[in-house]
Formats: C-alpha cells, structure tokens, sequence
C-alpha cells in the first residue's frame, strides 16, 4: 500500500518520522523534584506558621527551604504554603502556568529575605533555587487541561476543609494557652465562625497575643478560601471536550465506509469522548483524558492511509498538555502503525471473540454444554426475539434501558472502550437488540452495535438474576440463528483478557512462570471477570482475536493501567457532589 505525502504528514506539515521524541521522558527529575520540594515546602510554611516550636526550628534551615525564609507574617507564610500546595501538582506535570507562579512566589521571597535585615545569603539560596527553574523553563511547556465551573466547587471545599484542619491544629498545638477546656465541637465552631470573621467560643488567656493572631489566620484562610472560589467560578468557562453533532455525523461517515475494518469502530460514538482528526479529515481518533492519561480505545477510525496523520495530531496534542498517550485494544495493524509513527512499544494483552455466523452449529462433542444449556431453557417456556432499533418504539426502548439499569450490578454503567453507553436516541437505529421473554415478561436482553455492513458486536448483556440461568447463551445462540436474515456475517462477543495465558498456563506441560502468571490472573478474577469471560467465550468455539495495549515507556504503564480502570469505570473515586447541582451531561443530539 502506497502512502500519500500529504496523508503522511502531520497538521505542522512535518514528517513523523521526524519527530522528535516525546518531551515528557527528557529531564523527568526536573518536573519531579521540582514538584515535591514545592509540595515539602508548602507544608514547613504551614507547619511552621501554626506551631511555634517546630517554626523555631524551620528557621535552622532556611538556607535550605526557601518557603521558610520570609520574614512576613505567618498568615502570609500560610497563604504562601497553600498556594504551593495547590501548584505542587501542576509543577510535576510540567504545567506553564504552574512555574510562572511558582516563579513569581520566589521572586517575592527574595524581596522579603532583603527586607528581612538583609538575609543576603538567604536571598543567594532562594535565588540559585529561582534561577534553576528559569534555567529549565523549558520543560514546563504544558498548557492547561480543560476546565469546567466544577473546579471552584472542587478546589473551594479542598481549601475550606483544608482551612478547618489548620484552624483546629493551630488551637491543639497551642492547647496550654487556652482559656478553660472547650470541647472540639466548641472548637470547630470557633475556627468555621473566624473563617467568615466571627469571634467564636474559644478564648486565649489573657495578654496571650496569639488570641489576635489566631483571629487574623482564619479571617485570611476565609477570605483567602473565598477569592480563589470566586476567581475560579467566574473565570471564562471550557467545558471538557465531548462529541459535537457536526464530528459525530462525520464519524459516522467514516464508519460507513470503514468501520468493517474494527469491530470496536462504533464504540467511538460514546458522548464522553472527545475526537482529534487527521489533516485531511480521512481519519479521527477519539480519545478521554484520564488522570494525566490521553487514552484512546481500539484503532483509528477511517482510511487506513491516513492513520499517520490522526495519530500524529493526537501525539501532538499530548506533547501540548504532557498528558501520556496510551491505546486500549486496537488491532495488531493498529499497533504497528502506532509503534512506527509514534515511537511507542505495544503489548498484547487480551483477546476478542468473534463467530463467523455462516459455520456455526450446536453440533459436535466441544458445543455439548452449549447445547444442553439452550435446549433447557427453551423447555421452561422463554422466547427470543432480535429485531434492530429503529423497528421498537421509543417507549420500549426507554423500558429497555431502565430495566439495564435495574439489573446492573453497581451503581456506575461501565465501559469506555467496548461500550457505547446509550439507547435509543437518533442515528442508532441499525443497532440489535436480543430479548428473551416468558410469558410476555421480560428476562433478559443482548444490545449490539455495528460492525460495517455485515457484523454486530455485543455492547451490552444483561438479565434478570433470579431467572433461569444459560439466558445469556441461549440469547446468543438465538442471536447467531437470526443473523442471516439482519445480513449479518460476524458476531463480535466479549473481550477475555490475557487469555493466552489463561489458556495456555491450565495446559499440560506450561512452566512455573506461565503457571505463577495464570495463577496471579484467577487471583485477580475474584474482583474483575477476566477467568469468568474467557470461559464464557470459549464455549461458543469462537475465532479469537488478538488486541494490543500501546504505551510510551514501562515507566508509564502503571499510571495508564490506573487511568484506564477509572476509564471503565472498574475504580470510582468518590465525588464532591453539590445538592441541587448537577453537571450537564455530555454533548448529546437532539
């Protein structure tokens, strides 16, 4: 095959062979060392602003510690830590912003160490600090991530619980100083009334100046709480990247015309994600920014010459924010090209299943179990039906999808890379639906999505849990069955992970590393199906194919196994949620 110049080009007009290696894997101490001794140095200025004794002895090393050499005020010395707190963070990621003000904060302290009579040699130590940073200005290149109002909300209650826990260290570690023995829910009402200026219940002795200072720490904490939330809140909004209408009938496009290519093509049609396209529009990626993670799932859609280019705008884009590209389950053509064109390494980790309709049978010794289960069910009385989307009403499909709901098991819908998320809205009529009823009820129902023209592949599986268990086969099978007459060839199922070391560690003959590797997966199948659905795929003797994992370096590979676990939603970290607010969900059609 023949690549185009202009297919092979990048949107800078630039070879991607030439170019040049990722920035985030030059100088990694600098961003990192850089970042925590921000981080240490934010929590000396707190420590040492709320507790006389451990200040005293801050102050031994102020030829070290630059946050500890201001002469200022300890409410400044606190405000200083927090904000290099909140910018510790931003300065490992290599964020611009995040050096400009970390820059100018020990621009400030210079000043302070020369007004503090002239602390020369502090200033010298701050400076060469200073001058390090400007020195390497360079690799703090990343612009900042899309943001939303969410953030204030985010960032205001860290610093107002942040506050509260200064607040009532400052009362516990000057305890000897107190008026009488106030309780702690005395305490913290002291210490959220000072933050809004409201002299609380708790009293210093009398003469004791730390009554004062006290009263002047929660009134800055509160007032300095209260600007940041406001700036954050009212700043011009960027809402987090989503499909728009516009990519996502282009997408579709390009699927009409390649998506026979993946069998995982259709799930780039999921609203939670966002889309980078090549210089010609041939090809796209589609992509979600997790926890620093730039994570694409399956391979790029389109014109397989013009993959070059989709995937150098995307590798520039992660360049630009110094997020770590990363690739979940794209095909083995997908991972050739991602590995020449980007320079990144690829691991097979799993496979997908897939029957080729025309030679299935439930005949033969290796289908018996198959068989026995699917005749059982037919005798109880269940019948199948699959007919596609835009054949049932909107009002069955909104019951369908409620009852998905009502059968999940957790709270969170998972899925990012094999999971379309949805049902029943516009452009998605050419989807399947299996159900499987007795008695006119409901039991348990199959949603597939396209595959090209002639394949569907399994997005969604569910039942009801005290019905006849093998509904899910029997579905299958009676999905199989129907196939010819919706023109489908291929039945794309569920994806096994690391099943060749399953397969191969339980055969006769595997070493002790393939046994210790195999023993390791069942372990970890107590919390995620990996045994469970291999065993479930191979029952039906597909056609297994093989999907890789594309990374940068070994270095990254924990952060994007991390990303994509929140991807799939099989990590939910704990949210900050607001009565009465909500976030808008992601761009939907109308």
């Amino acid at each position: 095959m023949v690549e185009s110049k202009r297919e092979t080009t990048d949107h800078r007009g630039n070879d991607p062979a030439a170019r040049p290696p990722d920035r985030r894997r030059r100088r990694r101490w600098v961003p990192a060392v850089a970042g925590w001794l921000c981080l240490f140095t934010g929590l000396t200025d707190v420590l040492g602003a709320i507790d006389p004794e451990w200040h005293a002895r801050m102050l031994q090393l102020t030829g070290i510690i630059p946050g500890a050499l201001t002469n200022a005020a300890r409410t400044a010395t606190i405000i200083t830590g927090l904000l290099l707190l909140l910018l510790s963070h931003a300065l490992r990621r290599r964020k611009a912003r995040a050096w400009r003000a970390v820059v100018a904060l020990l621009a400030l302290s210079i000043v302070f160490h020369v007004a503090r009579e002239f602390a020369i040699g502090e200033a010298v130590v701050t400076a060469v600090m200073l001058g390090a940073l400007i020195y390497y200005r360079g690799e703090f290149y990343a612009v900042g991530d899309p943001r939303t109002r969410w953030r204030a909300v985010y960032v205001g209650g860290l610093l107002a619980i942040t506050s509260v826990f200064i607040g009532l260290a400052f009362i516990y570690l000057n305890r000897h100083g107190l008026r009488g023995s106030p309780s702690f829910g005395g305490r913290l009402q002291h210490v959220v009334m000072g933050m809004v200026g409201v002299h609380g219940p708790v009293d210093f002795q009398t003469g004791d100046r730390r009554d004062d200072l006290f009263d002047l720490i929660l009134g800055s904490l509160g007032l300095f709480t209260g600007l940041v939330t406001a700036f954050l809140f009212f700043r011009p909004a960027e809402p987090a990247p989503a499909l728009s209408a516009t990519d996502e009938d282009k997408i579709r496009d390009l699927l009409a015309r390649h998506g026979a290519r993946d069998s995982l093509g259709y799930f780039s049609l999921r609203r939670d994600k966002s889309v980078i396209w090549s210089p010609t529009g041939k090809a796209c990626i589609t992509y979600r920014v997790v926890s620093g993670v730039m994570l694409a799932g399956g391979d790029p859609i389109g014109d397989p010459e013009a993959w070059p280019g989709a995937i150098g705008a995307f590798l520039d884009e992660a360049d630009r924010h110094a997020w770590v590209p990363a690739v979940m389950g794209c095909s083995e053509l997908g991972a050739e090209i991602w590995c020449r064109e980007g320079g990144l390494d690829a691991l097979e980790f799993g496979d997908e299943a897939f029957i080729d309709v025309t030679g299935f049978s439930l005949e033969g010794r290796s289908m018996r179990n198959v068989r026995q289960m699917v005749n059982r069910v037919a005798r109880q009385g269940y019948k199948a039906e699959i007919r596609r989307e835009k054949d049932f009403t909107p009002e069955e499909l909104d019951a369908l999808w409620r009852q998905a709901a009502a059968w999940r098991g957790t709270d969170t819908e998972r899925g990012f890379s094999m999971a379309l998320g949805r049902m029943g809205e516009p452009g998605d009529g050419e989807c399947a639906i299996a159900t499987a009823t007795r008695d006119g009820e409901l039991h348990a129902f199959l949603h597939f999505v396209p595959w090209g023209s002639d394949g569907l592949s399994l997005d969604l599986m569910r039942r009801d849990r005290a019905a006849q268990p093998g509904l899910n086969d029997y579905l299958i099978v009676e999905a199989i069955k129907a196939a010819p007459d919706l023109g489908v060839r291929r039945v794309s199922l569920n994806f096994a992970v690391f099943r060749a070391a399953l397969a191969r560690g339980e055969r006769i003959g595997a070493g002790p590393v393939l046994r210790a590797w195999r023993g390791l997966l069942v372990f970890l199948s107590r919390w995620f199906q990996i045994e469970s659905l291999y065993k479930f795929n191979s029952k039906f003797n597909p056609v297994w194919q093989p999907r890789f994992f594309v990374y940068p370096s070994l270095n990254d590979t924990p952060r994007i196994a991390l990303a994509a676990l929140e991807a799939e939603a099989f990590i939910v970290w704990p949210r900050l949620r607001v009565p009465g607010l909500r976030r808008p969900p992601a761009a939907t059609r109308p």
